[in-house]
């Protein structure tokens, strides 16, 4: 390239311009998902935690300072490496905090660490930005409170900032009402501490990183069918954890690999556990050329290289049993069921209402900015694709998925595409312009 054709200014917002094709081998950063629960069970162990491929990003960081504050010492994370190691203090050494625990922008963060803070015997506060205070925490709190937590705000409880105050807790059977692996994990972290068996009862499966995780440290825990059991655990031991490549983060990628032209793209080391690669299925199904190579298992999660072409796709509907596989990367499913061919249906997405932004608002607006055809469905959308993209001045709503989708959008939109606000960015991917700007043509 003669200069750049990606600009970044202090991520306030990025111009995209049209690609000519994307080619390159790509090494996707660490899982997200699997980092915060690392860093928690890390935390929570007996003796070290060693972590590779460690996601450095706002959200993991902030799991990463909550623990600090409660007297964990965690090495690396400060100077930004992808390598830490953390001197667990065991499930009954944490301190109390001196101040108010602060999860940014996290909703896994404050989720999961609802679940951790419902076992211990002291009082903490924990809040987060103005965009996570606008998000409902009542299904986590309801199952913490038959418990025997009391978590408050003043009024019901649903909202940031909480009060908890933990303690003696008791197992309960929990059945599901929505698919959420937040959910489901905090309730199985408070099951750490309560007395008897908790059993928590799935209609549809969702991500299973916590499960595998707590296996893999020692805990209690066993499932069958669609139940899944874990009694209260005395100690376990710290382990190794190697993180594999985010396949929330690849999904950008693969999507753009499939509807930009004269594209090849290899991604490294995706984590491909069954309960996230709806991306894949979806993508398939649409017609894309994806090929998954070097299958093999790091630790408890199975991963595998990844190969996108050019493709020509179609559109299909979306809905049932796999949205909760796909739920956070029906941004950028969005985007390129705008480029396929014919009409693509997504249902039963609701979830994507209570997300950093109202995801399905989100969505339809910026993809109507760009002259795409969209119906807006009360739990999803219809996308009438096909025709050509033309580039336009985008908002993120502060959403890290929507800034990325819309900047993949912009690859093969006619003319510049402008989206506001892409701070966000920085939450979970900080490297995602730096590999944009190496694979385009």
């Amino acid at each position: 390239m003669t200069k750049r054709s990606v600009e970044n200014l202090f991520m306030s917002y990025i111009k995209i311009s049209p690609a000519k094709g994307l080619n390159g081998v790509i090494k996707i950063p660490g899982d997200k998902s699997i980092s915060h629960r690392a860093v928690i069970l890390g935390a929570l162990s007996c003796g070290d935690t060693n972590i590779h491929n460690f996601l450095y990003a706002q959200d993991t960081m902030r799991t990463v300072q909550i623990f600090q504050d409660m007297g964990v010492e965690i090495q690396g994370a400060d100077s930004g490496s992808t390598n830490i190691t953390i001197y667990g203090k065991g499930l009954q050494g944490l301190k109390p905090p001196t101040n108010v625990l602060y999860a940014g922008n996290s909703g896994t963060t404050m989720r999961l660490m609802l679940g951790v803070l419902a076992g211990q015997k002291f009082k903490t506060v924990i809040t987060g930005d103005e965009s996570l205070k606008k998000r409902p925490m009542h299904r986590v709190v309801e199952p913490l409170q038959l418990m025997g937590t009391k978590i408050y705000n003043g009024k019901d409880g649903n909202f940031a900032p909480l009060t908890v105050q933990g303690g003696k807790l008791k197992a309960i059977k929990y059945i599901m009402p929505v698919a959420s692996a937040q959910v489901k994990s905090a309730v199985l972290l408070a099951g750490l501490w309560a007395d008897g068996e908790t059993v928590i009862t799935e209609s549809v499966k969702s991500r299973d990183h916590t499960e595998r995780m707590l296996k893999f440290f020692g805990a209690r825990i066993h499932k069958k069918g669609n139940k899944i059991a874990i009694k209260k655990t005395d100690k376990f031991v710290g382990k190794k954890v190697s993180v594999p490549g985010d396949i929330s983060s690849a999904a950008f990628f693969l999507a753009a690999g499939c509807f930009c032209k004269n594209s090849d793209l290899m991604l490294l080391n995706v984590g491909i556990n069954p309960t996230r690669i709806g991306i894949i299925t979806v993508l398939k199904k649409m017609g894309a050329d994806i090929e998954i190579i070097n299958k093999h298992k790091e630790g408890f999660e199975p991963v595998a290289d990844i190969r996108v072409k050019s493709s020509n796709l179609k559109g299909i509907i979306i809905e049932g049993g796999i949205i909760p596989k796909l739920i956070d990367e029906i941004p950028i499913i969005a985007v390129a069921a705008s480029f396929a061919k014919g009409k693509t249906i997504i249902r039963n997405a609701q979830e994507l209402k209570f997300k950093e932004s109202n995801r399905i608002i989100s969505i339809i607006t910026n993809l109507r900015k760009l002259g795409v055809t969209v119906e807006e469905l009360n739990d999803g959308m219809v996308i009438y694709g096909g025709e050509p993209l033309i580039g336009a001045n985008l908002d993120s709503y502060g959403d890290h998925r929507i800034a990325m989708s819309m900047a993949i959008a912009g690859l093969s939109a006619i003319g510049e595409t402008k989206i506001n606000d892409t701070e966000c960015i920085n939450t979970s991917f900080p490297e995602f312009m730096d590999i944009l700007e190496e694979i385009r043509q």
